[in-house]
């Protein structure tokens, strides 16, 4: 196995996160300094600033119904964090695509960088799946300003599908394959909406079904 694959195998790291490490001098491939193309084999011995790394032993993840409220940083900042949720043996994973303080549903936390990376990388395409609930009926002209057109925002062009639940023109389900912070809100913002409820119900191939809020499935 190529050594950046197996280091993103082992830790939070993503491959070219690894690649960073291995030139930066801090990786060693049993006692020595490998290049970016070494390959590991069974019985070799690979550490990181002097740590072992093993991906059959470290690799770790979990799915988590978020409640609204909490936060998926460390610090909360006088918020309430998803780490106090965690069992002690949970709570070195990384959090995959953060959902804001308000929002709730499924969040994957991994300390796989590959997986990490391939959730979240524009050129994987990840499809994201939401319940969103707005303020007001949802415009028909609006609702193909979003979903035909985009919403130009200050980072970008912003566009998702569409569909109405239930023929309320207040509650939607949202696809989009992308994720920057709080997309979803600023979007419907930009029109003159607000959004008073935000739920993610699928993230890639990771799916929240019937996981309670706050429970947590390792898979």
């Amino acid at each position: 196995m190529r050594i950046n694959k197996y280091i993103a195998q082992s830790t939070s790291l993503s491959r070219r996160a690894a690649d960073t490490a291995i030139a930066d001098g801090r990786v060693q491939l049993n006692g020595q300094t490998p290049d970016a193309g070494s390959q590991v084999s069974s019985g070799d011995i690979v550490t990181i600033d002097g740590r072992p790394i093993n991906p059959d032993a470290q690799s770790r993840t979990v799915l988590i119904n978020k409640p609204a409220g909490f936060v998926c940083s460390r610090n909360g900042q006088g918020s309430r964090t998803i780490y106090e949720l965690l069992p002690e043996r949970y709570r070195s994973l990384n959090s995959v695509g953060r959902l804001d303080k308000e929002s709730s549903g499924l969040l994957v936390l991994t300390n796989n960088g590959e997986l990490a990376n391939t959730l979240t990388h524009p050129s994987y395409q990840k499809v994201k799946l939401y319940l969103v609930t707005l303020d007001k009926p949802l415009e028909p002209l609006h609702q193909q300003f979003i979903a035909d057109k985009g919403i130009q925002l200050a980072d970008g062009e912003s566009k998702f599908g569409l569909q109405k639940i239930e023929d309320d023109a207040t509650r939607w389900r949202v696809t989009m394959f992308e994720g920057r912070n709080r997309q979803i809100r600023r979007t419907f913002e930009a029109l003159g909406y607000s959004v008073t409820a935000l739920h993610r119900t699928q993230f890639g191939e990771y799916v929240l079904g019937d996981i309670a809020p706050a429970q947590i499935v390792e898979i």
